[in-house]
Parts: C-alpha cells; structure tokens; sequence
C-alpha cells in the first residue's frame, strides 16, 4: 500500500502572489498636423507704361511709330507710302493723289530743307515719269547725311510711284531708281589705317 502523506510535516509556504497591475493606457497623443510649405512671397509685377500715338498699352513695333511720327498736312486725301534707304538714311514718302507738287520735308519746303543739286536728285522720279504736279508728297527722314537722305528721298518716291501706277515700273527699273543701293562705308581694320590703307612702309 502507498504510503500516507504525513500531514505533520512542514509544507513549504505560498508566496502571496501580488495581483498582476494592467497596463498603464497610454494617453493618445495629438497627431502633428503636417506643416504646410511656406508660400514665396508674391512678386510684384510692375508694367511699365508704354506712351504711344494712338493711346493703346500696346508698344508700337518700329516701323509703325516711325509712320505715326509724320504730321499728315494733307489729312483726309488717300495717300500712298514708299519707303526708301540709302547708307544709313531712311525715308518715309507719303504721295497724296490730287496734288499741285508741294513737297513737305521733316515738316518744311524741299527747298529749305535741301538745296541744288539734292534737289534734283530727289524729284528725279518726278521729272523721269511726268508726274511734278500730280501728288502732294510728305516726307519723314532720319538718318544719315544730305546726300544720302537725298538719295533715300528718290528711292522713296520711286516706290511709291510704283505703288500707286504698276506701268512705270520698266521706266523707272531701267534707270535704276528702284534699286536699293546696298554701298556702306567698309568698317576700318585693326592695324591699318582705314578700311585697307596699310601704314607706309620705311625702308631705313
């Protein structure tokens, strides 16, 4: 037979076994709310004020201020515009149908504005085609010397005439005022003493 547990002896003693504490809850933290990016301070656009003839904000290309420039003496008349150059000269011709031959330069009489032979060279169009007395002509020019804004003057004019009646063309090709005359001074080079003038050469 099994033994009897003696009941007598000292049994080992429990530890009391603390209850087990439950987690501490964790206070919910407040999500961070993404930062957002920092805008660039907003440039400020400053539009620049364009003065034009005709009060519009829009800049005016060259060729059209150029135009606008001109006083119009014979307003209300159809005209028709040529433009001419020579060297460095620009000439804007304005030939008003029904004329007596009044010309206008920079706002004053061709022969105030010009003298001799200039003259000659400027109303040679004119003289070639018959047409002295036909058109009162304005006429804008900058640029250049007496010479050239003369030449510029009968370039000009020879345009217009063309412009304004196709049947002078041949006359005017053959004479050669509807070339433009491309000539410019040739730039001086370094070393020389002009364009191809080369300093004089000392033997001894």
């Amino acid at each position: 037979m099994p033994a009897k547990k003696d009941d007598t002896a000292p049994q080992k003693e429990e530890k009391a076994v603390a209850p087990k504490k439950a987690p501490a809850k964790k206070k919910p933290v407040a999500k961070k709310k993404a930062a957002a990016p920092k805008k660039a301070p907003a440039k400020k656009v400053v539009l620049k004020k364009t003065a034009t003839a005709t009060g519009s904000k829009k800049p005016l290309s060259k060729g059209k201020a150029r135009k606008l420039r001109v006083v119009d003496v014979f307003n209300g008349r159809r005209y028709t515009l040529g433009v001419g150059k020579r060297k460095s000269a620009i000439a804007l011709v304005r030939m008003h149908e029904k004329g007596t031959g009044k010309i206008l330069v920079n706002n004053k009489e061709l022969s105030d504005y010009s003298f001799g032979i200039l003259i000659e060279n400027a109303l040679q169009p004119l003289v070639l085609t018959g047409k002295e007395t036909a058109f009162d002509i304005s006429i804008k020019v900058e640029g250049g010397g007496s010479t050239s804004q003369a030449e510029a003057i009968r370039h000009g004019i020879s345009r217009a005439l063309v412009s304004d009646d196709d049947t002078l063309r041949p006359v005017l090709k053959k004479a050669g005022l509807l070339t433009r005359d491309a000539r410019v001074k040739e730039r001086k080079k370094p070393g020389l003493k002009g364009a191809r003038r080369a300093p004089q050469w000392v033997k001894r």
